[in-house]
This record gives C-alpha cells, sequence and structure tokens, in this order.
C-alpha cells in the first residue's frame, strides 16, 4: 500500500498496489502493521457500505463526540463519489481546514479519516457505493453533523443538483453548534460542581 498524507495533518490518501495476472488482480486493502509503520494506531470494529441510487446524492457532513469518535477508511467499490472531510480538531494545526478526493473502483485509492474529523461525500454517478471500515461503533447519543454549505468551511461540491435526507440538510452551522456544545459543557460543568 502507498500512504500519502493529505494537506490536512493525519489523513491520508492510501493507494492499494494490486499484483495482476490473466485470472485479474489482487490486493490487501487493509494491514494493521503497515499502518501503525505509518504512525496509524486504526483498529477496525465495524464496516459499512453505502449505496447511492442517484447521481448527486450527498451524504454529511457527519461525526461522532466524544468518548466514541471514530476513524474511517473509505473506499468507493462500485462509481465515482466526491469525498470531503473537514478537520474538527480545535488543538489541530489544520482546524476547520477540508479536503477532498474523487474515489472511484477504478483509481483504487481509499481515504483514511482520523478521529475528530467531519466527513461525508457526493456521488457523481449512479449506483454509487461506498465502503467504510470503522474505529468506534455507531451511538446515536455522539452522532453529529455539520450543514454541508455551511459558509464556515465553503466547500466546493462538484454538482449543483443535490438529494440528500432531511436530516442532512437540517443541521446546524459550525458555529451555531458550537455555540450549544460550549453551553452543554458548561451547564454539565455546573452540575457537576455543585
Amino acid at each position: 500500500m502507498i500512504f500519502k498524507e493529505t494537506k490536512l495533518k493525519g489523513a491520508y490518501i492510501i493507494e492499494i498496489d494490486p499484483i495482476e495476472d490473466e485470472r485479474g488482480s489482487f490486493a490487501r486493502t487493509f494491514c494493521r502493521e503497515e499502518f501503525e509503520a505509518h504512525g496509524i494506531p486504526f483498529n477496525i470494529v465495524q464496516c459499512n457500505t453505502s449505496y447511492n441510487k442517484k447521481r448527486g446524492t450527498l451524504r454529511g457532513m457527519h461525526y461522532q463526540m466524544k468518548p466514541h469518535e471514530e476513524a474511517k477508511l473509505v473506499r468507493c467499490i462500485q462509481g465515482t463519489i466526491y469525498d470531503v472531510i473537514i478537520d474538527l480538531r480545535p488543538d489541530s494545526p489544520t482546524y476547520c481546514q477540508w479536503f477532498s478526493v474523487e474515489l472511484d473502483a477504478e483509481n483504487y485509492k481509499m481515504l483514511y479519516v482520523p478521529e475528530g474529523f467531519a466527513h461525508g461525500f457526493q456521488s457523481l454517478s449512479d449506483n454509487a457505493e461506498a465502503s467504510y471500515q470503522m474505529s468506534a461503533f455507531y451511538r446515536p447519543e455522539s452522532a453529529k453533523g455539520i450543514r454541508w454549505n455551511d459558509p464556515t468551511f465553503a466547500i466546493e461540491w462538484p454538482l449543483t443538483e443535490i438529494t440528500m435526507s432531511k436530516q442532512d440538510g437540517s443541521y446546524s452551522l459550525f458555529s451555531k453548534s458550537q455555540e450549544e456544545t460550549e453551553k452543554t459543557k458548561t451547564f454539565q460543568d455546573k452540575l457537576t460542581s455543585e
């Protein structure tokens, strides 16, 4: 596997290195030793798939709050997706920056998304399917999202015709969700101190 760090600290594009013969090809898509050699402690506990019937389907921007933050390894196994991540780690040198990469069934690229990032994608073809390997179990109480068109990030989505769920379309703006998080934390701290 070939690891290429993106402009966002700790996020990697990983290319598989297929061995080809008359039958087709064979390649590893994950090896704990290779990940650890690149400083990536990635323990897979859950695998998910996302099938998208229509070109322009947008999913995101999703993340989980502490203590259930999750790292992801994302690969497109059918069709093409425009994959986007946002660094939400306040202590990171790339805080609030976003990065995108096109993943498809032909280019053998995967995206490693560290804990503390929001993630989403837009399908660039009909019948696009993404496969995810996750480092944490899904916890609905920790699941959060940021609006796909939040001006704080100004993500440049390739297609203007968009299909999305009501939930994804109803996420708060980042500044608003941060205010709510701080209010909740302050309230919880106050209860703990009383």
